[in-house]
């Protein structure tokens, strides 16, 4: 495995575990993070608060279904589980592009869909 999927890897089992630490020790110190429809941020600080989203309970359950490598960008697809603050269980799939520096993320871009109780995952 490469060494940027491999700091991917690292990045996504810090989120299943609620790490802060070992999702900031992935980002560069300049981190841009976008999810298209909610929010855009830049730098650890701004990114070390949003990790845990308001209304949900983390950790996130969240499994790889693909991951491409091109360059200096890794790509994931995946799908997930995030329980909410009212109880409710939000099923989701995403779309991931991480841009690489140096072995780190120096920017992520993201697309979640919330799913219906009918929708493919």
């Amino acid at each position: 495995m490469s060494r940027n999927k491999q700091t991917v890897e690292t990045y996504l089992d810090g989120f299943r575990k609620n790490d802060h630490a070992q999702i900031l020790s992935c980002l560069t110190d300049d981190i841009e993070w976008t999810v298209f429809g909610g929010f855009r941020l830049t730098g650890k600080e701004a990114y070390d608060a949003a990790i845990e989203g308001p209304g949900f309970v983390p950790p996130p359950q969240l499994e790889v279904v693909r991951m491409v490598e091109e360059e200096d960008v890794v790509m994931a697809e995946l799908g997930g589980t995030v329980k909410r603050d009212t109880g409710e269980v939000m099923r989701m799939s995403m779309a991931e592009v991480f841009r690489m520096r140096d072995g780190k993320i120096c920017e992520r871009r993201a697309w979640v869909i919330e799913l219906k109780e009918n929708d493919y995952r």
